[in-house]
């Protein structure tokens, strides 16, 4: 993945939430936004998802500048998988439909393709047997991975996880990461929001700190982890990891 953001800014009224936000990556598999709560992680994992539209500046991803009009933008949603803590399943359909119906009325599958693709993928992450429930009959951890059964189902060339483990419990985030773990050893391109250092550090080939919208250190995990520079930085992997 190659990924460069120049001068992005975004405001929700009066409260500005990225501010000339600039980033520089080339071949970086996972990218970890970590941060502070109200730092613009989310916010900018959003405007690379093409869900929020940046007020000023430019994104490329791949060498190709994200369009933000609403036909480009279309194609490009397509092409990317998001994960949201908050699952967004849909609460009136079994998990195998909650794959399905994106794949037959999003990406054009005929619906005998759709439930063998998610019949496949229901089948990796061990959740075959429970394909006909909604998601109110799952645990936290199953509702999270049928949300990344349907992110990858469609192909996409790149993942967005937005703190997929802020709901779960200790048991259900250890489910989860070690599924996002092996998305990684695929080779797949991601980039997370993340409150999880240990995991950031061991899966992230770059990790971005955000704070007050605006992005503090970039660099690989042991520099802005192990020996970082600023002292934003310190305050706040000394509050996370309580040292």
């Amino acid at each position: 993945m190659k990924l460069e953001a120049t001068d992005l800014c975004k405001s929700f009224g009066h409260q500005t939430v990225l501010r000339n936000v600039n980033m520089n990556l080339e071949q970086v598999h996972t990218l970890a936004l970590i941060g502070p709560s109200g730092g613009g992680k989310s916010t900018l994992l959003r405007i690379i998802a093409g869900l929020e539209k940046p007020d000023s500046g430019r994104l490329q991803l791949n060498d190709q500048e994200i369009v933000y009009r609403e036909k480009e933008l279309m194609a490009h949603r397509r092409s990317i998988g998001t994960v949201f803590q908050a699952f967004n399943l849909f609460p009136h359909l079994t998990a195998l439909q909650n794959i399905t119906l994106p794949l037959e009325k999003v990406h054009q599958y005929k619906a005998g393709e759709a439930r063998h693709v998610a019949e496949e993928i229901l089948a990796r992450f061990q959740l075959s047997e429970h394909s006909h429930k909604p998601p109110a009959q799952l645990s936290g951890g199953q509702r999270q991975r049928v949300a990344i059964a349907r992110a990858i189902s469609i192909k996409p060339k790149l993942l967005l996880f937005d703190e997929p483990t802020s709901a779960l419990d200790p048991e259900m985030t250890a489910e989860v990461l070690e599924v996002i773990e092996e998305l990684r050893k695929e080779g797949r391109d991601l980039v997370l929001v993340t409150h999880q250092m240990g995991f950031a550090h061991r899966i992230a080939d770059q990790i971005a700190l955000l704070s007050g919208g605006q992005i503090l250190e970039c660099g690989p995990p042991s520099q802005v982890l192990d020996n970082p520079q600023s002292e934003i930085t310190r305050q706040f992997l000394a509050k996370i990891l309580k040292y």
